[in-house]
């Protein structure tokens, strides 16, 4: 019995040898209204499907989730990657904070403050 418990816990350790998922770069480009297209530049060192990026989030001020992009795949070989999204930020949201989420850690690593200009928006109302 103590072998078995050891081999679990080899496996545990050597999982979390792996680094959490960092976001390293972002902007955002409005498109319409409150809509704004949001690229994410992701680095992790993704072992496959045991442990990979399984998508990122907007955040504003206050933690709400604005938004969230899934990942379906590891990016084993792709590092870092970059992925983008349609998402509404409101028009009284300034800045958000994005984060990437992976299937080890869930949320950790480092996150990113975004400004979002607000003035290249085309307001006709």
């Amino acid at each position: 019995m103590r072998t078995f418990f050891f081999i679990i816990s080899v496996i545990i350790f050597q999982k979390s040898l792996a680094n959490e998922a960092d976001v390293i770069a972002a902007e955002a480009e409005a498109i319409d209204g409150d809509f704004y297209k949001i690229t994410v530049t992701i680095r992790h060192k993704d072992q496959g499907w045991d442990h990979f990026v399984k998508g990122w989030q907007v955040l504003d001020s206050n933690g709400k989730v604005l938004g969230t992009h899934g990942l379906r795949h590891p990016h084993v070989n792709e590092q870092p990657f970059t992925r983008s999204s349609t998402m509404i930020i409101p028009a009284n949201v300034n800045e958000v904070t994005i984060r990437a989420i992976d299937s080890v850690h869930e949320i950790g690593g480092n996150e990113l403050l975004l400004y979002i200009n607000k003035d290249t928006k085309n307001e006709t109302d």
